[in-house]
């Protein structure tokens, strides 16, 4: 029998408190995990369409294989198990600022850490994902300015709905230029949002890359009875001329 509710772990972190919990949901009939910060759900077990949407429309955008994928943002390791479904894709490297959610898949708290951990391929680092994008290394600490085939983001809740204010930046076309060059030419970018295509950050993605579009994911809610949407944007590095 499971338990209805259970507080799997707990920690005071300098974002707030971090808190991993997993829960029976009579709605759907199936065990449930959750990540919160403070009062903001980072991540549910009940509705992954769109993370996991988003690692396939970024992998479908490139051609060949031996590719090189980072994604931003571990959570509850939806995408990252996505990309890694794809047997063109040679590495991935998933950063995450919380030392605490790495943790929690390398303990087997998360039900995703035993097959992530265990293909050659996937690195997890503890790292500041919008820091190491705009530091003179990037976003491989064993190999500075290694560029990659794709980058998959997956960490505010929009590009205007932050967890942090600091954030901000990289949503604006200078920190967005510091992405392009963290890609190879031709490279893509996909961002998850909650929320519905945001013209604005769309034109900023325009002076950095080609391509670029806002894809609209929709997929069941029977917690309220109609149809949820999340947003995928994805964008392509320019090509050298």
């Amino acid at each position: 029998m499971n338990a209805r509710f259970e507080e799997l772990d707990f920690r005071p972190t300098p974002m707030g408190e971090l808190v991993l919990r997993r829960r029976w949901d009579l709605t759907f009939d199936r065990e449930v995990y959750e990540i919160k910060l403070d009062d903001d759900f980072l991540m549910s077990s009940l509705f992954t369409v769109a993370e996991e949407e988003m690692g396939r429309l970024a992998l479908a955008e490139l051609t060949g294989s031996g590719l090189d994928v980072v994604v931003g943002g571990l959570g509850l390791g939806y995408t990252a198990k996505t990309v890694l479904e794809s047997a063109e894709v040679n590495s991935l490297t998933v950063i995450d600022a919380l030392g605490e959610v790495i943790e929690w898949h390398r303990s087997g708290l998360i039900p995703s850490g035993a097959p992530l951990l265990s293909d050659p391929r996937c690195t997890l680092v503890h790292g500041d994902f919008f820091a190491m994008v705009q530091s003179d290394s990037g976003l491989d600490p064993t190999s500075p300015g290694r560029r990659f085939h794709a980058i998959v983001v997956d960490i505010d809740h929009s590009p205007s709905h932050w967890l942090n204010p600091g954030h901000a930046a990289f949503y604006e076309p200078a920190g967005l230029r510091h992405l392009a060059a963290s890609l190879h030419p031709g490279g893509v970018f996909a961002l998850w949002s909650n929320d519905p295509p945001d013209d604005t950050f769309t034109a900023a993605l325009t002076e950095s890359f080609t391509d670029v579009r806002a894809q609209v994911v929709s997929f069941d809610n029977p917690l309220q009875n109609r149809k949820a949407t999340n947003t995928v944007y994805l964008a392509k590095a320019r090509s050298v001329a």
